[in-house]
């Protein structure tokens, strides 16, 4: 008999890659249309998310499986919702993918998000060790490790490399969430790169960064990238969003991704990179390094170590990762994972041992 799983949210690439392409016996809802002039696509924030969203679907579902998306949800909001669900008797499976929102600059409201989902849940799962060991300490919890599937899509896991000459870097600012540090790491990258041999700096920016008036402007990081660009040390890259098409060729576009993150948790963007077998340069703060085969250097919210950047740099120029995911175990991954869920949705459902 099949779970059906009110998953939080639905349309997510992770969540999408949980279920077994050969089948399983999992119904994972369509995410509840989200009210007002948003695109049909939008899952955020999710309706679903509230009591009397429960309160009137909850014969619609057999468990509830939270990811993402309780950013705008206050604490006392999501007992509300929590204790919607213990009244319509379903369980809560929470993956703890972020144990520092790498939207908000500080950690307050998201660790009172956590203190909410973490003690309630009847299942506890995240990515790595690490965050495992993270959520141990701080809730009392033992949270069952799977490991991120992959987000390419499947027809593109076995895709060939393009041949290229040199050695390209991409440091893509994206935003500009509050979880990175751009300038130092631009700074320390502009002097590193273009001295190594055959080596260019690839810069990408979203439109909103560089245009006054737009919500997510910043000055300085706007005449730092075009003083770069026009000296001849940067190819800068201004647009906005890219679609997963365009994604897929900047990765293969680039023989390394620098991350430029203070603090975070995991990324789904390391494992896009891993899928194409674009090599990954992260920081040492969060669990990054845990997830798949990468180069560190250190950054977190005290400030950035130059020299271990520009070593892991090197050590990328000179080595030349080839750190790839092979398609086939990528796949078998998947099933394992589609299996290991199935497994915890049907227990919870007709064990008598909840939370």
């Amino acid at each position: 008999m099949s779970v059906r799983v009110l998953s939080i949210p639905s349309g997510h690439v992770y969540v999408r890659h949980l279920t077994d392409p050969g089948g399983d016996d999992v119904v994972r809802l369509p995410d509840p249309p989200v009210p007002g002039d948003v695109p049909a696509a939008q899952w955020w924030p999710p309706p679903s998310l509230e009591a009397s969203w429960v309160a009137e679907h909850h014969e619609e579902f057999d468990v509830a499986h939270v990811h993402f998306g309780f950013d705008a949800r206050s604490p006392e909001q999501l007992r509300d919702w929590v204790a919607a669900l213990r009244a319509a008797g379903k369980p809560l499976v929470y993956t703890v993918h972020d144990l520092r929102n790498p939207h908000h600059g500080d950690s307050t409201a998201h660790d009172a998000q956590l203190d909410v989902l973490v003690p309630a849940a009847d299942a506890v799962l995240t990515l790595t060790h690490g965050a495992a060991r993270e959520v141990a300490r701080r809730w009392d919890r033992t949270a069952t490790v799977l490991p991120h599937p992959h987000v390419v899509p499947e027809p593109l896991l076995a895709r060939p490399r393009p041949e290229t000459d040199g050695f390209v870097v991409g440091l893509h600012l994206k935003s500009l969430r509050a979880s990175m540090d751009p300038l130092p790491v631009l700074e320390t990258l502009a002097k590193v790169v273009p001295a190594l041999p055959e080596g260019r700096l690839r810069v990408d920016v979203h439109t909103d960064v560089m245009t006054p008036g737009m919500s997510n402007h910043d000055a300085r990081v706007a005449e730092m990238v075009r003083t770069l660009d026009a000296d001849g040390v940067i190819d800068l890259h201004v647009h906005d969003f890219f679609t997963d098409d365009e994604l897929w060729d900047y990765f293969l576009g680039l023989d390394v991704s620098v991350l430029p993150y203070r603090f975070g948790t995991h990324s789904g963007w390391l494992e896009a990179c891993y899928d194409l077998g674009t090599a990954v340069v992260v920081p040492d703060c969060g669990f990054y390094r845990e997830q798949q085969p990468c180069l560190s250097y250190h950054l977190d919210e005290d400030g950035l170590d130059p020299a271990s950047l520009e070593l892991a740099l090197e050590r990328a120029h000179q080595v030349r990762p080839q750190w790839r995911a092979d398609p086939e175990t990528r796949l078998s991954e998947r099933a394992e994972l589609a299996a290991v869920h199935a497994s915890l949705y049907a227990a919870l459902v007709d064990g008598p041992g909840r939370r």
